[in-house]
């Protein structure tokens, strides 16, 4: 007994795929200005908001109290000069998403003298998970509309 089997229709499947890479192609530019946008809100989230638990300050000009967060913690605001700065750079092939207050790395990393108060990191890792839900969405839509 022999069973006999052919695949027909091999180029319309080629041309389909090439029409998916072509559209996810068009579509990642896309997904990676938002991944970057979603990585920026977080940083700015975690710096505006939160109980701050560290050492409470008296600032003069303005006068104010500043509430300073405790290490592990994302920085306090006080000025907004921090938040001001974050900034999603597209780069072509990627998105940088970069503070550019000159202090930020002292924050994220920490010195000699400071434990580190970690925002750009905890922000990129907490928004992996919606950037790779977005990813996969974008897939099937492009799946979906030259699969048929």
């Amino acid at each position: 007994m022999n069973i006999k089997f052919q695949f027909t229709g091999i180029e319309k499947a080629v041309e389909a795929l090439e029409k998916v890479k072509e559209d996810l192609e068009n579509n990642m530019q896309e997904v990676l200005l938002g991944g970057g946008q979603l990585i920026r809100g977080e940083a700015i989230r975690s710096i505006q908001t939160g109980a701050k638990s560290g050492k409470t300050y008296k600032k003069y000009n303005p006068k104010r109290t500043h509430k300073a967060s405790a290490p592990g913690e994302a920085p306090a605001s006080d000025t907004g000069f921090l938040v001001s700065n974050i900034r999603v750079k597209d780069q072509k092939d990627f998105v940088e998403v970069r503070s550019e207050a000159s202090y930020s790395k002292f924050l994220e990393y920490g010195t000699s003298k400071m434990l580190a108060r970690p925002f750009m990191f905890p922000a990129s890792e907490k928004s992996k998970p919606k950037i790779a839900e977005i990813l996969f969405q974008k897939i099937k839509q492009s799946l979906d509309k030259f699969g048929k």
